[in-house]
């Protein structure tokens, strides 16, 4: 498993919750570790019980899983691989997508006004801290938490089909697996819900949470048909709308070339004329997305770049044990 971060550190924890610290953290295996340290700093009642010691029954090996919980006994009797799988362990396998298209590449707070020591770039030369960063430190402390509950998780990164993968595992090194899938960068491609989630669900063989970290810039019907597909196969979904407080209140006034991340071409306007319509289009947008995904009994959260992390992470572990819960008593 990780290894926890030091627990006697000087500084309150929870500061590291904050995207104007995570701009100063270098690596985003620190950021999410500090993250993770942040939410147990923060919440009331720690969500870590370990592993439990109840036995439930067993399943195939795959690779990637844990070979401490092999069952060498059923190895013996039938030369196959089988794994002690406990009640804690049959209640949940995480998958998170993370969206890397062209429009999570857009941030619009710099890392010197986010840094106090007055730096301008990150550790790899950018000068903003976008979507996609904050969508890669939520699925870094989100994978670090599962895997500290000896969830299996696997990770796919996405634009108009998956890009990346990690499949599913809960071995020691799992963690910086995944991490190293996720420190990359956004690629100049639209998003496609619906190839990206029969990609997915053509590797899953066992009920699972699909937590998907993306603006959900698309279609909301496209997406709709997306989360009905999760839902016939019996998996719970989480979605995590990562925007940018620009894309939420288009506070801008001075006319400037406008250029799409994902192709399209640059068109001169002057925000001042197409504010008002551009906050309806937002607003009529995010209702949409809202109810085609209350409809199928999912959960979104909205995260804002420049808002803390602790929230959104406890409510997406509140949401995972109460999946747990209800999945013992049916």
């Amino acid at each position: 498993m990780p290894s926890s971060p030091n627990p006697a550190q000087a500084v309150d924890p929870t500061v590291f919750l904050h995207p104007q610290t995570l701009a100063r953290l270098g690596t985003l295996e620190l950021r999410a570790k500090m993250i993770v340290e942040g939410v147990m700093s923060g919440m009331h009642r720690s969500p870590y019980h370990g592993f439990s010691v109840e036995f439930a029954q067993h399943r195939p090996y795959v690779p990637g899983d844990d070979l401490r919980h092999l069952d060498w006994k059923v190895y013996g009797r039938s030369d196959k691989l089988h794994l002690k799988q406990y009640e804690q362990e049959t209640n949940l396998d995480l998958v998170l997508l993370v969206d890397s298209s062209g429009s999570m590449d857009f941030g619009s707070r710099s890392y010197s006004s986010a840094s106090s020591t007055g730096q301008k770039t990150s550790h790899d030369g950018r000068s903003t801290w976008t979507k996609f960063d904050h969508a890669t430190a939520t699925a870094a402390a989100i994978s670090f938490m599962a895997l500290r509950q000896s969830d299996r998780v696997g990770l796919g990164m996405f634009a108009d089909a998956l890009v990346d993968a990690v499949d599913r595992g809960s071995s020691q090194g799992q963690w910086r697996r995944i991490v190293s899938t996720l420190a990359t960068h956004p690629v100049d491609r639209p998003t496609d819900f619906g190839r990206v989630i029969d990609q997915t669900l053509a590797k899953l063989n066992n009920r699972c949470i699909i937590a998907i970290i993306s603006d959900f810039f698309a279609d909301p019907e496209h997406i709709r048909t997306a989360l009905a597909r999760i839902k016939h196969r019996r998996h719970d979904a989480i979605l995590f709308q990562i925007l940018d407080e620009q894309e939420v209140n288009f506070a801008l006034d001075n006319a400037a070339p406008f250029e799409g991340f994902e192709g399209e071409p640059r068109v001169r306007i002057d925000p001042r004329a197409v504010r008002q319509g551009y906050l309806e289009a937002f607003k009529e947008h995010s209702t949409a997305l809202d109810r085609a995904v209350r409809g199928f009994g999912f959960d979104i959260h909205r995260v804002m770049t420049n808002n803390w992390l602790g929230p959104p992470l406890a409510a997406f572990m509140a949401r995972r044990n109460s999946i747990m819960k209800r999945r013992k008593s049916g």
